[in-house]
């Protein structure tokens, strides 16, 4: 227990500013941001293929036009009370070759996500990067 308090500190610490890799030539910082959705509502599915395409077009596609990637994905947790619960999940990935503006438009994709379909939490990561488009 006492390591996962550590490794979440030191997530915490890194999220504060983490340094940007040197890039090999070539290749210049960015940064890549991961969001997690879960696509149950309650202990029910509920977004389905069409409640999700339209949010991607209204509220994700409009605040990162120069591209994202979309994955399928199956998760996993333990809810309030305990017990495992599995759904269906998105992954969007976005690098951000300039990150300054995009801390307020991932914070207002997750909200709206959280407020549409009832959802908890979304869970966002984010890793220092090197790239080149």
């Amino acid at each position: 227990m006492r390591g996962l308090v550590l490794a979440v500190m030191l997530l915490l610490a890194g999220c504060a500013g983490f340094p940007q890799p040197s890039c090999p030539a070539g290749l210049q910082p960015m940064t890549k941001a991961e969001l997690y959705f879960g696509r149950d509502i309650g202990d029910r599915s509920g977004v389905g293929d069409a409640d999700w395409q339209h949010f991607l077009d209204e509220e994700v596609t409009p605040r990162f036009p120069d591209g994202l990637t979309v994955e399928d994905a199956s998760g996993l947790w333990h809810g309030a009370d305990g017990a495992v619960v599995r759904e269906a999940s998105k992954i969007i990935t976005i690098v951000l070759p300039d990150a300054a503006d995009a801390q307020t438009k991932l914070a207002a994709i997750r909200e709206a996500y959280k407020k549409r379909f009832h959802q908890d939490s979304v869970l966002i990561l984010e890793y220092p990067s090197c790239g080149s488009f």
